[in-house]
């Protein structure tokens, strides 16, 4: 093995790139305790937090009392590598292994402001994995209000069937329907994840 000592490595003249390692050299090894100074624009290095998406409900969506129901939660902020259905199944797909931060809202409301609990769900291949929920115990949100407990977790997806979904419940005093609340505006019921590093 041969060695090079020098403190400076530039390209020729007229050169704008250069290459360390040829096609033989797979692996460049750096010492520990050594820092690399970045000055320019890096790529290859580290991760990235994808695939990932953000989606939110456009409109109102009627739910049954006391039901859980998927929230359709059909349009996107972004989708970096495609893997939220936004039309038919409301399901984020990841095509990458590992674990993946995920958050969710379902805005519920009963007109006559008659709920008694709202719950938002996180399901993870059709199984409820986390929830979160608000409980009224005098059985009255007054006014109309409703309410909108946000829930989030840390899943593993393994990269090719596993699957999560936004459910809700709106329990209510009277037995009305009520609704998960959209708006495009506000983005009222939202539903988004993100691949973590490092983890």
């Amino acid at each position: 093995m041969s060695k090079l000592e020098t403190n400076t490595i530039d390209t020729i003249s007229g050169s704008t790139n250069l290459t360390l390692g040829g096609t033989n050299a797979t692996d460049i090894t750096i010492p520990s305790g050594v820092t690399i100074t970045n000055n320019g624009t890096q790529s290859g290095f580290g991760g990235a937090n994808t695939p990932a998406f953000e989606a939110f409900l456009s409109a109102n969506q009627t739910i049954s009392d006391n039901t859980e129901t998927k929230a359709q939660v059909n349009t996107e902020v972004f989708d970096t590598d495609g893997c939220y259905d936004n039309s038919t199944n409301y399901r984020f797909t990841p095509t990458t292994a590992g674990k993946y931060f995920v958050y969710a809202r379902a805005a519920v409301d009963e007109a006559a402001g008659n709920t008694r609990n709202a719950i938002t769900m996180i399901y993870k291949n059709g199984s409820e994995i986390a929830r979160s929920f608000v409980n009224f115990h005098s059985g009255d949100t007054t006014d109309g209000e409703g309410a909108s407990p946000t829930v989030t977790a840390v899943i593993d997806m393994n990269g090719s069937s596993d699957y999560i979904e936004l459910y809700g419940v709106c329990d209510t005093v009277n037995g009305s329907d009520s609704k998960f609340q959209g708006a495009t505006g506000s983005r009222y019921t939202n539903f988004g994840a993100y691949k973590l590093i490092g983890v």
